[in-house]
């Protein structure tokens, strides 16, 4: 079977369109797992126990069986699936077989970074879940085991298939601190977890995970009044009565099935940091739901955190109990937070031989869009991840896309108003270098066109206006996904900037 996934370049902006993609994505399964399940199967000997311990070390090959056992009996009298063995028993062997030969196969190192560490911290969720609630809940360890374990997996289809918003809303609002409203609606054009709940209710995913999204997106009013008297841990026998007061609200936060999202809430707090107040928020949830001291639980929890490292941690993954080790206080940085790479000697050595190109005189390049070509691959070669040029129409006072890199091919046909943004205008005076960091990010992101803070999303981004005979010609837009600069970077963009004037001027001079 192909490995596969064919993906729209651009993400869909509705609940309908993104269930319909991500209805269809097929979840990659590690090969070892794959074939090991394969030769249970084929054995004999093999109990319907056995076959499902060997399948839940892979969490997508569990989702998928669990998801057609589901989608076979839904309609029926039957209750979803709670668990694996009850889905390869409603399958049948053959069935399973089958839908085992349908799923695409690789081996785990090359399965997408970003889909494996979701999984990961589902991995670990379900540790806290165990350690945490299986022993007081014996008869429903199972429930909680594949509840917690498949609470977050609508998102390893979108880290699939669309890993970078997923990257940038973990940043902008778990780290930065936007509006979860506000960033989802802008990269999603819709709510992420009602997107979620969607996704759950068409793969017939166990009831526990239905109730988790259904508290997040239908239950906010109880959940924030429990959690303000969670607040109140220093107290437990104010909290107690408070509860007593609202027996409604006290029966509501005893449900087991809250435990499945008490251990996913955990689990995500922790990949940003242990002490910080949205992981405070849910470890003093558990205390209140446990009856626990907070200092208790967070002893369990570091203690869970490192079983979960020891079973399942992938060398190039994170795991939060790495930072265990680390001053109270510390963070891990966001990939979105971190410098970008320096360029490899091999991609400096190209961008030193493409600018050589340009230095030519005289100028060898043939038409505007030769020149043009070559400029767009130096910048990219010194480390530009997104690049645009723009040719300047004085005329017309406006501005044409005449190169692109690492942009959706739709911005080539985009035309900018220079009258419409007072940066672009400062910039078509005269040669200058504008250079857009968070701590002015505020002040020139007000004036740039919205195409363009769309397509350069970040806080960080590089803009050059290039001139010949004292007019601006080209302007040169261009950033490292936006993440803050690699230093060598921004010295080769300037330098570059220079290359391509030059260029610029042997090559409307060459018939002088």
């Amino acid at each position: 079977m192909s490995n596969e996934t064919s993906v729209p370049t651009s993400p869909p902006t509705s609940l309908d369109a993104w269930v319909k993609l991500l209805n269809a994505v097929r979840l990659p399964v590690p090969q070892v797992s794959h074939d090991r399940v394969c030769k249970a199967i084929a054995n004999n000997r093999s109990s319907l126990r056995d076959i499902a311990d060997l399948m839940q070390n892979s969490p997508a090959l569990a989702l998928s069986v669990i998801r057609e056992a589901n989608r076979h009996s839904h309609g029926s009298m039957s209750e979803p699936a709670e668990n694996l063995e009850i889905a390869v028993n409603r399958l049948g062997l053959t069935r399973t077989q089958e839908l085992l030969e349908q799923l695409p196969t690789l081996p785990e190192a090359q399965i997408p970074r970003a889909l494996r560490q979701l999984q990961l911290v589902s991995q670990h969720a379900s540790q806290q879940a165990n350690g945490f609630f299986a022993g007081r809940l014996a008869r429903l360890w199972q429930d909680i085991h594949w509840g917690s374990l498949l609470f977050l997996s609508p998102l390893w289809a979108m880290a699939l298939t669309y890993p970078k918003l997923l990257e940038e809303w973990e940043l902008r609002v778990i780290y930065k601190h936007e509006s979860a409203r506000h960033v989802e609606m802008q990269l999603f054009g819709v709510r992420l977890m009602e997107l979620c709940q969607a996704l759950v209710q068409a793969w017939h995913l166990p009831i526990w995970v239905q109730q988790g999204y259904r508290l997040l997106t239908r239950e906010q009013h109880q959940l924030a009044k429990v959690m303000l008297i969670a607040r109140d841990g220093d107290h437990p026998l104010r909290q107690q009565q408070r509860l007593d007061a609202d027996p409604d609200l006290q029966r509501w936060l005893n449900q087991p099935a809250n435990c499945v999202l008490l251990a996913n809430g955990m689990a995500l707090a922790a990949q940003h940091s242990w002490n910080n107040p949205h992981g405070r928020r849910w470890q003093n949830l558990t205390g209140l739901y446990l009856q626990m001291p907070v200092t208790e639980v967070q002893q369990q929890l570091h203690q869970q955190a490192a079983t979960s490292a020891r079973n399942d941690s992938q060398p190039d993954l994170w795991h939060p109990a790495q930072a265990l080790l680390w001053p109270w206080d510390a963070r891990r940085l966001h990939p979105g937070e971190q410098p970008a790479p320096a360029p490899t000697a091999a991609e400096l050595g190209k961008w030193r031989k493409l600018c050589s190109e340009l230095l030519l005189d005289p100028s060898p390049f043939t038409n505007a869009v030769h020149l043009t070509g070559f400029a767009r691959d130096a910048l990219a070669a010194c480390g530009m991840q997104r690049v645009m040029l723009l040719m300047v129409d004085r005329g017309l006072n406006h501005l044409r896309v005449q190169q692109l890199h690492g942009l959706p091919q739709e911005a080539a046909g985009l035309t900018l108003q220079a009258k419409q943004s007072t940066l672009l205008q400062r910039l078509l005076e005269k040669s200058a270098q504008v250079r857009i960091t968070p701590s002015n990010h505020r002040q020139f992101s007000a004036h740039l066109p919205g195409v363009l803070r769309q397509l350069f999303r970040g806080e960080h981004l590089l803009m050059r206006s290039l001139s010949c005979n004292g007019r601006v010609l080209m302007l040169a837009v261009a950033d490292q996904g936006g993440v803050p600069f690699s230093e060598t970077s921004v010295q080769a963009f300037g330098k570059t900037a220079q290359c391509i004037e030059k260029a610029l001027h042997s090559f409307t001079n060459r018939s002088q």
